[in-house]
């Protein structure tokens, strides 16, 4: 949180009851870095010019009335004048972070681009590498994990304020949860704890204290014959680096070590697979795996010549891993090299966890967003959405264009904006 445009027009010389201009904004500034976006807009609320306006943009912003702070910030870079590019360069950081923090991903990654290329050429560093955070915050959002480490490594936070290097912990965090790294995640968070607390920003602090509720909630349920317990991430961990064949429901694939089959393309085929994980070390009726593989209830022999061709298939897919053989009854899995088969679940089952996973980020999120971090459709993400809020597991908050979905009961401040600050103390 800190201080946009408050490196330009600053009023003049200009009094309000003998304070300079220069002084309020100063004094907005450093409210805002502080995380006081009321005794900011106490000292500029009342103001147009441009820094002004700018500085009441991110108070709204860390108010949480997005729509608002997006509207003064554009009005803000518009009233600097156009020797003032570093200004209006920070009002465009600001504004992506904005989008970030509402969950507006189709915000123009070009326009925060060409932003950072102004700071970048003015020495403005600091903000610059804030500009690339966001860049980065995004691509994990939508997935991008490679991209994201690759420009992670580019970056040095040694040199940055407290709040950036908190911000560069928490993405190194972030991308090493979804590559379920818990010791990698477990010291980048140490690592943002300590700079949190240089920082002393409280909406900061409480983000990492959400991440680490984050790190030790159940990520994965582990589910068997008589067994059925939910796993946090380290326990996920261990349980991959194991000789133990695991049928991941998560990523529907099936693996034993650094090998991996994916049947995310194959449902029946998965279905097939967590059907006789399930039942491991023992084996499977045909009528039961036709009616998981194929949904139906009453099985004739049709289902009974389908089954044994996607019990081929299913061979085919898993050689190496583990044979299918046939028993009296149906068929069983038969690990080759594994000591054990475990079936690795989702921690709630539900058909539309995958945008749940999402909306439980505590943030507002519109459908195009879900669209595209989920990599689907919108129409396919809208239909989820609906079947969540007929369950209650959703809600919808405004209307048309403006529609935003999450769950109904928000817990904690999951995310704060790191809106980028320039300021050092005299």
């Amino acid at each position: 949180m800190g201080k946009v445009g408050a490196g330009g027009r600053s009023g003049g010389s200009d009094k309000c009851d003998g304070i300079s201009m220069d002084s309020l904004i100063t004094a907005a500034a450093w409210a805002l870095a502080a995380g006081d976006p009321l005794g900011a807009l106490k000292r500029i609320a009342l103001r147009d010019d441009a820094p002004a306006l700018a500085l009441r943009g991110v108070a709204m912003a860390q108010l949480g009335d997005f729509a608002r702070a997006k509207a003064l910030l554009r009005a803000g870079a518009r009233a600097f004048g156009p020797r003032e590019a570093v200004a209006r360069a920070r009002c465009v950081v600001a504004e992506a972070e904005i989008a970030l923090a509402s969950r507006d991903l189709n915000w123009p990654v070009k326009t925060l681009d060409a932003a950072r290329s102004v700071l970048e050429a003015h020495g403005d560093q600091t903000n610059a590498a804030h500009a690339r955070y966001l860049e980065i915050r995004r691509l994990v959002l939508i997935g991008r994990f490679d991209e994201a480490e690759q420009r992670m490594a580019a970056l040095d936070p040694t040199s940055l304020p407290p709040a950036l290097r908190t911000a560069h912990a928490l993405v190194v965090a972030g991308v090493a949860m979804r590559r379920l790294r818990a010791g990698a995640a477990g010291a980048a968070l140490d690592q943002a704890e300590r700079s949190a607390r240089e920082a002393g920003i409280p909406a900061l602090t409480a983000e990492v204290e959400t991440a680490r509720k984050v790190l030790d909630a159940p990520a994965a349920r582990r589910v068997g014959v008589g067994a059925d317990r939910a796993l946090r991430l380290v326990e996920v961990e261990a349980l991959l680096a194991s000789n133990a064949l695991i049928v991941d429901a998560c990523r529907h694939g099936v693996r034993v070590g650094e090998k991996v089959v994916s049947l995310a393309r194959r449902p029946v085929l998965f279905a097939l697979a967590r059907a006789l994980g399930e039942a491991w070390p023992g084996d499977v009726s045909r009528e039961v795996l036709a009616a998981k593989a194929f949904g139906a209830r009453q099985i004739d022999e049709s289902h009974r010549a389908r089954l044994r061709v996607e019990i081929g298939r299913l061979r085919a897919m898993l050689r190496g891993l583990a044979q299918v053989p046939a028993t009296q009854r149906g068929f069983a899995l038969t690990p080759e090299r594994a000591a054990e088969v475990v079936v690795l679940a989702r921690p709630v089952d539900e058909r539309h966890a995958a945008v749940l996973a999402f909306l439980s980020d505590g943030e507002a999120w519109s459908s195009s967003a879900l669209a595209i971090a989920l990599d689907a459709s919108q129409r396919t993400v809208q239909r989820a959405l609906d079947a969540l809020a007929a369950a209650g597991k959703a809600q919808a908050v405004g209307e048309g264009r403006a529609r935003r979905w999450m769950i109904p009961a928000l817990v904690g401040n999951t995310t704060t904006l790191l809106l980028p600050t320039a300021l050092t103390r005299p």
